[in-house]
């Protein structure tokens, strides 16, 4: 008997913070962007809030210029097989 992976379906690919933008106002996050190694060139750029936790539980904040990995995951559910070659 196989046994059932409940592993997600899933990607990582290798980023660089590009830069901080600064909050516009108090109410509003600063923002990380983040240059995806692999994205199509139009569209490599995301920005998230820079906010992370680290292994402590503490609020961090990334810099400009550090390297991160960018996951992307999905329900099995929501992936279906590709054709083998």
């Amino acid at each position: 008997m196989t046994e059932k992976t409940t592993e997600k379906p899933s990607v990582t690919l290798p980023g660089t913070v590009e830069k901080i933008i600064e909050s516009p106002h108090p109410s509003m996050p600063e923002k990380a962007e983040i240059a995806v190694e692999g994205a199509d060139e139009l569209y490599q750029e995301i920005r998230i809030e820079n906010t992370l936790t680290d292994g402590n539980g503490d609020e961090v904040k990334l810099k400009e210029g550090a390297q991160v990995e960018v996951t992307v995951e999905a329900e099995r559910a929501a992936t279906k097989a590709t054709a083998t070659k």
